[in-house]
């Protein structure tokens, strides 16, 4: 490993997270937000001191390329060290109790779960608002694909980078160049914000609405500026547009790309697109009936309205809100929860176990069955048009394994420090799938507020192994990451 590097590029990642800081700082500036824009100062203070040692320690260090231990060291890193800067301004300013508040907030923002402690949300400072919302649009499609496609210098190590933090079984290399493929990503998912900002506009939301309800929509993420979420706007207008982008969000982008260059029908044959919809589209349409069914609602059309959204919600892992779903009827909460472990798709800004894995899973126990029926038969795992290869198959296997084992230690931990079953399992799993809102103490008019400060540290912890997809951040314990 070449810490020296990851050092630097660690420095070059809080000069980033610096420049974005600018915006909100300015904010409190002129609302007079005294207390937030005495905590900016403080962000950037420690920024700069950071910087500076670096510049220092790894002067004389030229330029090398970076393993895969490099990566991720330094993905990891990036997102412990961002969140522990991004943080400061939030407490300063007494929005939280806490640092440790302030740092799970922070987190929970970065990794797009969405998970909150604030109780009062628009009692808060604009300026800090605002900065919540932009981590999760900054953690969205990744700070280091943004670093990669950003700074040339970082040349073919970039691949060890963005193979680090993105996410799904199968990493999509859109062109030669992994600088372009980054920027190629950066440029869809800036153009899909623009679009839903305007139309947002359109439906009676002021700049400041717009935008930050479009930061945790395209990111698949679910801080909103106002305490009810998207219900607070009441309109059927923006929970379509909310809807449709949320849906977008968690879709592949490697797909936009393929869609925009022409290639429209290798989109259409996507296996993993064909599942995510007609997953979406299934349970949309079974929750809609029974809730029109058990009078929650007064016509189809409504139920419908409210179902869709909710579902769109939690298979993207946004979190967003417009209902109390824990009052829905048991049925419908248990399709909901089923959800949690679907997630978005690969190579997209949801989270979860990622609809890939999950079809290639239930693939491969359909083709089991059938090597019992005819042992002598040969039939391939596919998703789609796609044959998955048998060590994809083990990845994918091992990967669902560990996330389960994972949630379930979390749960049990939670459990012990004296919360009801319910809650101990949904905050453990919303927090591995980056979901936002669950089920018990953590449902839509929840929040972590109450927990204990070692339970913040873990679910913040649980949080960025969901993120990263385990398998970064766990390769860090291991004794053969450290031998040289």
């Amino acid at each position: 490993m070449n810490y020296k590097q990851d050092l630097r590029l660690l420095s070059y990642m809080q000069l980033f997270i610096a420049g974005f800081m600018i915006i909100p700082t300015v904010m409190a500036y002129v609302n007079n937000e005294q207390k937030a824009f005495i905590g900016f100062l403080y962000s950037f203070g420690v920024i700069a001191v950071f910087c500076i040692f670096v510049a220092l320690f790894t002067h004389k260090e030229k330029d090398a390329n970076l393993g895969t231990r490099d990566g991720y060291f330094f993905v990891t890193f990036t997102w412990i060290l961002g969140a522990a800067v991004s943080a400061i301004p939030l407490f300063v300013s007494g929005s939280y109790p806490d640092y440790v508040s302030a740092y799970f907030e922070v987190m929970s923002g970065f990794t797009t779960t969405g998970a909150t402690v604030l109780t009062q949300i628009e009692d808060n400072p604009m300026s800090i608002l605002f900065w919540r919302s932009a981590t999760n649009w900054l953690g969205g499609m990744g700070i280091v694909v943004l670093l990669v496609a950003l700074i040339p210098r970082v040349g073919s190590g970039g691949n060890k980078l963005v193979g680090a933090e993105s996410v799904g079984p199968v990493k999509d290399k859109l062109t030669p160049k992994i600088q372009n493929t980054a920027l190629i990503l950066w440029s869809i998912y800036v153009g899909f914000s623009l679009l839903e900002v305007i139309l947002l506009k359109f439906g009676g939301l002021n700049i400041y609405e717009a935008v930050t309800v479009t930061f945790s929509t395209m990111a698949a993420a679910g801080f909103c500026v106002k305490n009810s979420s998207i219900g607070t706007f009441n309109s059927s207008y923006v929970e379509i547009v909310v809807t449709v982008f949320m849906l977008i969000g968690g879709a592949n982008f490697a797909l936009y790309y393929k869609a925009f260059t022409g290639r429209l029908k290798n989109v259409l044959k996507d296996g993993e697109l064909h599942a995510y919809l007609l997953i979406w589209g299934t349970c949309t349409l079974v929750i809609a009936f029974f809730l029109t069914n058990k009078g929650v609602y007064g016509d189809f059309s409504t139920a419908l309205r409210y179902s869709a959204f909710q579902n769109a919600s939690i298979i993207t892992t946004t979190g967003f809100a417009t209902a109390n779903y824990c009052l829905w009827p048991t049925f419908t909460q248990m399709v909901l929860l089923i959800l949690f472990f679907v997630g978005g798709c690969a190579g997209s800004a949801g989270g979860g176990i990622k609809v890939i894995r999950v079809a290639t899973v239930i693939k491969a126990a359909v083709v089991h069955i059938k090597q019992r029926i005819y042992p002598s038969g040969i039939f391939p795992v596919k998703v789609g048009s796609d044959v998955i290869k048998d060590d994809v198959l083990i990845s994918i296997s091992g990967f669902i394994a560990i996330y389960i084992a994972t949630g379930l230690i979390g749960s049990a931990i939670a459990a012990l420090s004296g919360c009801d079953m319910m809650t101990a399992f949904s905050a453990s799993f919303l927090c591995l799938g980056n979901i936002g809102i669950g089920f018990g103490s953590v449902g839509p008019t929840g929040n972590f507020a109450a927990f204990s400060p070692f339970l913040k540290w873990m679910f913040a912890f649980l949080m960025l192994l969901g993120r990263l997809e385990l398998y970064t951040v766990f390769a860090l314990f291991t004794k053969s990451f450290w031998k040289k």
